[in-house]
């Protein structure tokens, strides 16, 4: 049985444990989970891809025959790394302070509330000497906040992790995402020639281009087919640099793009529209490519999306279907061919801020429909 004082608790000890990212200060709170889990009898194991950087997985294993139970076990995955805490709190950021009936603290949304409803379930399932057929797999995993290749990425590619379904715990308030738009993160280098500010007829000046390719790439007219769940393909310029003296004419240039595109869009057409754009303002050019993540997308009527909603709904709470305009890590699943699809029981535009909180009843709620669907997805 889920145990609220019990959850309470646990969610203040984990957002009491700081694991900063950047700089990726997870080794504390890493250890926590695992030795809370190993009390529980539960199969520990650690892998760490970078020093100090542990990823936790543990196993409650099924009564079927071993590797039936494992090829079909359900996994859990929440990330504990959080953001940095930054300025101008009002609550104690690591205090895991309750007020209003909220838990407040950084991580509490994202994504230590979510960790500990899984942490929660696991005990409780092993408390009850649940006699589930199929495995069930935790795994809290670190870097989230910069990328996970340091967390989900390398444990999905290595294949410590290979179940039938993964339940990404990284959403708020029983949100059900079921697709994100793909990104490319490129840095755009234009050369030019330098030469004296007063003379500037003798150089090309990269800055100059720059903003003509921006300005172009701003008016790139997107060709794509509607999605019922998310907003249109976007491109943002986040940084820029170049130049090197206000008398110099600037033989360099670089920005950073940021572009989301839509399920059923092909990253390399959009790059060479890129190019094509670039090519035409600028003689010299290099696009350096820092992140290419493929969009996502699960059937509505997927009978594990299904399932969930009806658990959801029996309980007396409301899951809607949505989709990520961002990326979340149910992207890196589609490569090794397991359903995926995102939820969580955190509070809706806290995540990052300052005093980030999460709603205690959610997460008590949140956890009983957890343990619920664990259990009806073991009778499939």
């Amino acid at each position: 049985m889920i145990n609220k004082a019990r959850l309470i608790k646990l969610t203040q000890k984990v957002i009491s444990i700081n694991s900063e990212n950047p700089p990726g200060n997870e080794l504390a709170l890493a250890r926590f989970i695992e030795q809370d889990m190993r009390f529980l009898g539960l199969e520990v194991k650690t892998y760490a891809f970078a020093k100090n950087r542990p990823n936790i997985v543990a196993t409650l294993k099924g009564t079927w025959p071993r590797a039936k139970a494992a090829r079909e076990a359900i996994l859990l995955t929440p990330h504990f790394d959080a953001v940095p805490i930054g300025k101008g709190w009002k609550f104690n950021p690591l205090g895991g302070q309750i007020a209003h009936g909220k838990i407040y603290g950084r991580g509490a949304s994202d994504d230590k509330g979510n960790l500990a409803c899984c942490m929660e379930v696991m005990r409780s399932l092993v408390e009850e000497n649940a006699r589930l057929k199929k495995d069930v797999v935790m795994a809290a995993t670190v870097d989230e906040e910069t990328g996970s290749h340091k967390g989900i990425i390398p444990l999905l590619e290595k294949k410590i992790l290979k179940t039938r379904l993964a339940l990404v715990m990284d959403s708020d308030e029983f949100d059900t995402i079921i697709a994100q738009k793909g990104l490319i993160h490129a840095r755009i280098q234009i050369f030019g020639k330098k030469a004296h500010g007063a003379y500037n007829w003798l150089g090309v000046n990269a800055i100059e281009i720059a903003s003509l390719v921006i300005n172009d790439l701003k008016n790139f007219q997107w060709r794509y087919k509607k999605h019922p769940l998310l907003r249109g393909p976007t491109m943002n310029v986040g940084v820029i640099r170049g130049g090197d003296k206000v008398n110099m004419v600037a033989d360099f240039c670089e920005f950073a793009l940021d572009t989301r595109f839509l399920p059923g869009m092909n990253p390399q057409t959009i790059l060479k529209s890129i190019k094509d754009i670039i090519r035409k303002r600028a003689k010299r050019f290099k696009i350096v490519i820092d992140d290419l993540q493929l969009p996502y997308e699960i059937d509505s009527q997927n009978p594990f999306v299904q399932l969930y909603l009806k658990t959801t709904k029996g309980l007396g709470f409301k899951a809607k279907l949505k989709a990520s305009e961002g990326a979340t890590v149910i992207t890196f699943f589609k490569k090794h061919k397991i359903p995926a699809f995102a939820t969580g029981f955190a509070s809706h535009g806290t995540a990052h801020t300052t005093d980030e909180y999460v709603k205690i009843n959610a997460l008590y709620g949140g956890t009983k429909v957890l343990e619920k669907f664990i259990k009806e997805y073991d009778k499939l």
